[in-house]
């Protein structure tokens, strides 16, 4: 049983107590001019306070919705409290204020709830876990200008407050607070009503704790029942699926490449501008192709047209075509790849070479999808897909005035980044391989590639991309001597590959094309022979450089060069390797190729 004191006491209180959704200037005014109010006395009565919390219960036990019993709640404790406000407020998972209920509580005075609010005061009863007692606002620390002004508090208005937290198992869900104008009982009516209101919240954590347990139960059906329904419209409406693109030409199953297909797969069912981009030698034509081909257009015409190749006065005859006496050989009228392309696809490649001038007049076609041949007067519409292709920056070219902005934006509708070889190296076997087998069956070979010649072509960078991998494939397969192409048979590995220089000058080196250096040991004597550079690895460069510090004065041999390495680190090849700027993989192959015993210290 509570050890409730029975005093009875009346309280100066204004005439009557505002609800929480009272205006603050309302409640000033009611308490400017206390009165005697017997009704409820300061500290109620064993037998008011224990009819009033069983009559709380009850409410918390009912079937209701979780704000209209809270509101119940704060309406019974006004019955036998001697208090001006009372408000409950709940907090949500990130600690924000979700509920706010007072006395007369509905949804349009849920906002006026939570401007009454001490915010200072809930705070550090949320944060500490603990009560709130104060005897005057007005000068307790935990109460700011803005609350005590919120309370109503002034020089002739002295208010005191209560306030304790609401517990769901060990977790802070909230805060009861009550207040009322100070006086001469204000500190028993503090005594005796804190200890009531620690009761009363943790009957209310009780209720909330149940509320917030059913509606889990039931937001899992609820879950459980959306997602049934998705399945269902799934069933019904099924998503898009992801077309498998194959050209004739398209090799590889990269997760780049497979990137790119996808995305064409979706680019090439609506009629839309596309905007390739990508390095010279990636391809671009035949991603242009796969998206005329998977479009609805695929059994139309598919014309393209190189515009870098052609001056502008043969460009704009050739694209728009001429009427019969336009122009010397004119002798007959001529269609353009305009009206070619009528009802299918226009592939403009190098889009980015065109001149100024000429930019105007593909833009005023691209826009209207009309045009006059040259020498004519006759407007001719046409309805062409545009695919256009660069490996130009355009962005840059539109900054210098080189390229015209509007024809940007009217090209790059949907931009595709065609990706380099070097971005999916797991497509060169695969390449390289449908390039020997066209070799073979064009020159009558029957030519395979090595382990260790698939090893060089993935290191490689190939910065012309599939044309340059192309090139190396045939002309490598020209020179190999025996039925199969190995390391050796690569010129790279003989420091006479171009492909590295180019490599070099593009960040920044000099671009020179690297040459076996054939030296001879100072100390030799006359009948000794000279001994060559190692190969060095695809892609890397040569030996003879990187161990020239170590000549002290004098040209070494790669083995010299190596062996003094090798001793000044204690035998340890990687070490060796940094030392001379090499890999390890370079520092093994020469142990190996010159037969350099490793000592063991």
């Amino acid at each position: 049983m509570l050890d409730l004191d029975n005093t009875r006491e009346s309280e100066q209180s204004a005439g009557e107590t505002p609800s929480c959704c009272t205006s603050l200037q309302d409640a000033k005014r009611a308490n400017s001019k206390p009165e005697t109010n017997n009704a409820v006395p300061i500290v109620p009565s064993h037998e008011s306070a224990l009819t009033g919390v069983f009559e709380i219960s009850k409410v918390l036990a009912a079937p209701s919705r979780l704000e209209v019993t809270l509101a119940k709640v704060v309406d019974l404790l006004r019955s036998f409290v001697q208090m001006r406000c009372g408000i409950i407020s709940l907090l949500d998972g990130d600690g924000q204020l979700d509920i706010t209920v007072g006395a007369g509580w509905s949804e349009s005075c849920d906002e006026r709830c939570r401007m009454y609010l001490p915010r200072k005061a809930i705070d550090q009863i949320v944060t500490t876990d603990t009560p709130l007692v104060a005897e005057n606002i007005a000068v307790h620390s935990a109460f700011s200008a803005a609350d005590t002004d919120v309370l109503g508090a002034s020089d002739t208005i002295r208010v005191s407050f209560i306030g304790v937290p609401i517990r769901v198992d060990a977790n802070v869900v909230g805060t009861l607070t009550i207040d009322r104008v100070l006086d001469d009982g204000s500190r028993s009516w503090l005594d005796y009503n804190l200890r009531l209101l620690r009761v009363i919240a943790n009957l209310v954590g009780q209720t909330v704790k149940l509320h917030r347990s059913f509606a889990c139960d039931r937001e899992q059906p609820m879950a459980e029942k959306e997602r049934l329904q998705k399945q269902s419209r799934e069933l019904k409406h099924p998503a898009r699926e992801r077309k498998k693109v194959y050209v004739k030409g398209i090799i590889g199953d990269s997760p780049a490449l497979r990137g790119l297909l996808e995305k064409v797969a979706v680019v090439a069912e609506a009629k839309i501008t596309v905007l390739l981009r990508g390095e010279s030698g990636t391809g671009k034509e035949l991603i242009a192709k796969a998206i005329h081909e998977l479009s609805p257009r695929a059994k139309r015409p598919f014309i393209k047209l190189n515009c870098a190749a052609l001056p502008e006065t043969v460009l704009e005859s050739e694209l728009f075509g001429h009427e019969k006496g336009a122009f010397t050989s004119a002798f007959n009228s001529r269609k353009g790849r305009f009206e070619l392309a009528d009802k299918g696809t226009l592939f403009l490649d190098e889009i980015g070479e065109i001149s100024a001038s000429f930019q105007a007049k593909l833009l005023r076609v691209l826009q209207e999808q009309e045009f006059e041949r040259v020498g004519g007067n006759q407007t001719i519409k046409v309805d062409v897909r545009v695919i256009a292709a660069t490996n130009k920056n355009l962005e840059e070219a539109v900054a210098r005035n080189e390229f015209r902005a509007d024809l940007y934006y009217r090209i790059s509708v949907v931009p595709l980044l065609v990706p380099a070889l070097r971005e999916r190296r797991s497509d060169i076997p695969l390449l390289a391989a449908e390039f020997l087998k066209n070799f073979n069956d064009e020159n009558g070979r029957t030519l395979t590639f090595d382990p260790s010649a698939i090893e060089v072509l993935t290191n490689c960078d190939f910065p012309g991309n599939i044309r340059e991998l192309e090139n190396c494939v045939h002309r490598t397969a020209i020179m190999a001597a025996g039925p199969s192409i190995g390391r050796n048979d690569f010129s790279c590995c003989h420091g006479q590959c171009f492909s590295v220089a180019l490599c070099k000058s593009r960040s920044g080196k000099i671009a020179q094309q690297p040459e076996p250096i054939v030296t001879t040991p100072p100390a030799a004597a006359a009948g000794s022979t000279a001994v060559a550079i190692p190969p060095a690895v695809a892609g890397q460069p040569p030996l003879a450089s990187a161990g020239a510090a170590y000549s002290d004065g004098a040209r070494m041999t790669d083995a010299e060069r190596v062996i003094a390495a090798m001793e000044r680190c204690g035998w340890v090849q990687a070490k060796a390797a940094r030392l001379l700027g090499l890999t390890p993989r370079q520092i093994g192959y020469v142990l190996r190729k010159y037969g350099i015993e490793i000592k063991r210290l």
